[in-house]
């Protein structure tokens, strides 16, 4: 996006600062080092086999974790290049990068467990007397604390400022919520919290809750919009694939909804496009319009004199926001509350629930560990923590990190008495 060897101003040291210290240098940048390394992780090539809506390999063509991501990742991008071609508070050499905005959006679903938002209650669930579990702390748990492995240790990624910051959506303590079912970060997180803001003391006015998680960099906005833009229009191309989605369907739901004018003309133009076929062209074409749809404004707040970060806000046009909200409802009401759909989360809820208390009778309950359930490597890992809350964590970041495929196995070779192979234990 720019000359070669021309600085970014937008960024300065404060953004650049690392999590800890990282060997060498190459002829990266710092965000490029941080977009690589998601890249050529584990963690984001397990969300090929993660459910996005439906179960991942059920069909070839419906989206996955890791497909939905690569879309956010253009999504992403080319708002940057927009922005940077119309806004005119942004230059040649003062624009938002584009390298760390991929880094974002590619680590935004990296804490996703199986099967998904029905996953992540359960485990939350499972986790509630030992601190929770949510999808975008475990995100955050993965960088810095479990992104690789050595030996039967994990250890982060030492990741920049600027990216931590992006991926941090929520930044409400847990503590400071009411058994909260997800925006939350983990208490124990709270020295990242700490970094990001360089120990600045947050204002009264940014309570915990809505008005904190709401308060985010510019990248973190970016990621949000391109991760809503992707997943409102592509939920249409999914359901309408698979049939939940039809005219029939549509225009009973439209009965049922109060609906002004603007959202009547949406819903028609929806149910026409499916009924002729043509909706996957249409609803694509969206995407465009939703890009389209943002621009650059000036914010003034408690970190906007030390980032311009923060300096910088998306404002996005209140018809495309209205329209994604639109989309996102009737996904919700008929593809995710269907019965078929309802069906599947009982059964991915017990498959998790029953992994997971099979996990902790062997390690945490009683006073010593009943055998091996474990792989060998979190196995050793588990067996030398101090306290059953440090285990149950542990243990949750296995699970978290299945895919469907093997917790639906492990599942297996542990309950089905006609399932079992010595060459599927690893």
């Amino acid at each position: 996006m720019s000359r070669r060897g021309t600085k970014n101003r937008f960024y300065t040291a404060f953004d650049t600062e690392l999590l800890g210290t990282r060997r060498g240098s190459d002829y990266r940048t710092t965000f490029q080092r941080d977009r690589d390394r998601i890249i050529y992780s584990s963690a984001l090539r397990r969300l090929q086999a993660k459910t996005q809506v439906f179960l991942s390999g059920e069909y070839d063509f419906y989206r996955t974790r890791l497909t939905h991501s690569i879309e956010v990742v253009q999504i992403g991008r080319s708002i940057c290049h927009l922005l940077h071609r119309e806004s005119p508070l942004l230059e040649d050499d003062f624009y938002i990068d584009p390298s760390l905005v991929e880094g974002v959006c590619l680590a935004h679903d990296l804490g996703h467990p199986p099967f998904g938002h029905s996953g992540e209650s359960t485990l939350n669930d499972m986790m509630r007397e030992y601190g929770g579990f949510e999808g975008n702390a475990q995100t955050l748990r993965i960088l810095t604390k479990i992104i690789y492995r050595q030996g039967n240790k994990r250890k982060g990624m030492t990741p920049s400022r600027a990216l931590l910051d992006g991926v941090l959506k929520y930044k409400t303590l847990r503590k400071f919520l009411d058994n909260p079912p997800n925006h939350f970060l983990y208490d124990e997180q709270k020295r990242y919290l700490d970094f990001v803001f360089d120990n600045r003391s947050i204002p009264k006015s940014l309570t915990p809750g809505d008005k904190l998680n709401h308060f985010r960099s510019i990248e973190c906005q970016i990621m949000d919009w391109a991760d809503d833009t992707a997943y409102s229009l592509n939920d249409m191309i999914d359901g309408a694939r698979a049939r939940f989605l039809t005219q029939r369907s549509l225009e009973d739901w439209g009965k049922r909804q109060s609906l002004d004018a603007t959202e009547e003309k949406l819903l028609k133009k929806a149910i026409a496009v499916i009924y002729d076929g043509t909706y996957e062209r249409v609803f694509s074409r969206k995407i465009g319009d939703f890009i389209a749809s943002c621009r650059l404004e000036k914010r003034d707040n408690f970190m906007s004199d030390a980032t311009h970060r923060y300096r910088y806000e998306l404002v996005i046009r209140k018809s495309a926001l209205k329209e994604a909200a639109l989309y996102k409802r009737i996904a919700s009401d008929i593809v995710f509350d269907s019965p078929q759909l309802q069906q599947l989360r009982y059964k991915w809820n017990m498959v998790l629930e029953r992994l997971f208390l099979a996990f902790c009778d062997t390690y945490v309950s009683g006073d010593s560990v009943q055998g091996q359930l474990l792989p060998d490597a979190i196995h050793r890992r588990v067996i030398e923590l101090t306290s059953d809350r440090k285990k149950m964590r542990a243990i949750c970041d296995h699970i978290a990190g299945m895919t469907d495929d093997f917790a639906i196995r492990t599942y297996k070779r542990l309950f089905d008495p006609d399932f079992g192979s010595l060459m599927d234990l690893v």
